[in-house]
């Protein structure tokens, strides 16, 4: 099955979503190359960033699911190939 390298950006407006984040990220961790994650305390939000190298339906899955979770926001940028 041919693969894609995606970023997938995620911006956490409520920390109580935290673990529902870390939940669908584990399920996925057999794609996932990097990830970072870094807290913007003086606004209460925290920054991730997940690379992963996966199908493109299962990166769309999870950048899905993420964005689903109130006060989670999600977004993937593709490589071209």
């Amino acid at each position: 099955m041919e693969t894609r390298v995606a970023l997938v950006g995620i911006i956490v407006e409520d920390m109580d979503a935290t673990d529902k984040i870390n939940e669908i990220l584990h399920e996925y961790a057999e794609y996932v190359i990097g990830r970072m994650g870094v807290p913007y305390r003086q606004r209460g939000i925290a920054i991730i960033s997940v690379i992963l190298d996966a199908p493109q339906s299962k990166i769309s899955a999870l950048s899905g699911r993420l964005g689903n979770i109130p006060g989670v926001n999600s977004k993937v940028q593709y490589t071209k190939a």
